[in-house]
């Protein structure tokens, strides 16, 4: 008996019959629950802070919005890193 084919996985690898049942025999087996925990803590962004960081929104003009893509692509940063920046300088200066 061939194994029908199913599909692809992500990698390219084909999903047979014989795949869907060695899932299969896994998933009945049970998950390590404490691992898959473990793994879930680890995904996301990284925290900037010792707390969930807020989002805040400000209004730019054309001009100055892109005078901060540049920085940020001449510095190779993401925006809201120059924007953080600015604002620490900004506040430690007052």
């Amino acid at each position: 008996m061939t194994d029908r084919n199913y599909g692809h996985t992500e990698s390219g690898a084909p999903i047979t019959d014989q795949m869907i049942e060695r899932l299969a025999d896994e998933a009945e087996a049970g998950f390590d629950v404490d691992e898959i925990l473990a793994r879930r803590g680890k995904r996301g962004r990284p925290r900037l802070g010792s707390a969930p960081s807020t989002v805040e929104s400000v209004r730019l003009d054309p001009q100055l919005k892109q005078r901060l893509a540049t920085r940020a692509k001449d510095e190779g940063v993401p925006v809201s890193e120059v924007i953080r920046e600015a604002l620490r300088q900004h506040l430690s200066a007052s």
